[in-house]
């Protein structure tokens, strides 16, 4: 993690109180709750298509009208061609355009080691899940 530097700004009173009350709701003081805002702005700027929502698993990028960033790029890694060819099949694949999943692989090849975690962590969940169903059957047998 980046070392922090200290940012000063004057912003609204209104503003100010969502974001006291937005970061209560969150468990973040305001100031961590504006330097993540400002961070994802950012990204959106950077990325459009780009969104990012809360979920059980935590907060992460996903396609404003489509699945979350990892997800696509799980198929996009799993598809049997390589390169520009894996673009058409992705989107067939997930139902999507091909520049929704261009938008997610801009994405992914800026913050490729934060996707590669959200993949990892899913697999690990889907393990795990696996298992236990296994483990279920056998008691049954």
């Amino acid at each position: 993690m980046a070392a922090a530097r200290q940012f000063s700004a004057r912003m609204d009173a209104s503003v100010l109180d969502r974001l006291e009350r937005r970061g209560a709701r969150a468990g973040l003081n305001k100031s961590r709750l504006a330097e993540r805002y400002i961070d994802e702005g950012i990204r959106i700027d950077d990325h459009p298509g780009i969104l990012f929502r809360d979920g059980p698993a935590g907060r992460r990028p996903g396609l404003a009208a489509g699945p979350d960033v990892w997800e696509v790029i799980g198929v996009f890694n799993g598809a049997p061609e390589r390169g520009e060819a894996a673009i058409p099949y992705t989107a067939d694949y997930l139902n999507l355009t091909p520049a929704q999943v261009r938008s997610a692989v801009s994405y992914y090849a800026t913050y490729k080691a934060e996707i590669d975690e959200w993949i990892a962590r899913n697999d690990e969940e889907a393990e795990a899940a696996e298992a236990v169903w296994r483990r279920e059957q056998a008691a049954l047998a």
